[in-house]
């Protein structure tokens, strides 16, 4: 997590930010895990992400079936361990596709 340092007349506060992209080694992005069943939605999600072809927050494969590892995620209908929605500017953090490798860069 990062700190911000206002200076507002002459007083010092101290302002934790979670910045967008803030993915811990543990795979988690505000206490979630990033891995595991999904449900894409365009309204009310646990999530905001980006598509993107190059420096992602976290690379996604897309799997049928055991989705147990860091960056790996299953599409379903319902009952999702999250929600996300794809968005073009301001997301939470980034993903990019990839078939090998998933995770946190």
């Amino acid at each position: 997590m990062k700190i911000f340092l206002i200076v507002f007349s002459g007083f010092f506060i101290f302002s934790p930010v979670l910045f967008a992209g803030d993915i811990g080694s543990d795979c988690k992005f505000k206490g979630q895990k990033l891995f595991g069943k999904i449900q894409f939605v365009n309204s009310f999600p646990d999530f905001k992400v980006q598509i993107v072809n190059s420096f992602p927050d976290l690379k996604v494969q897309q799997v049928a079936s055991f989705p147990n590892d860091c960056g790996k995620w299953q599409i379903v209908n319902s009952f999702p361990d999250f929600k996300v929605q794809i968005v073009n500017s301001f997301p939470d953090f980034k993903i990019q596709y990839v078939n090998s490798f998933p995770g946190v860069p």
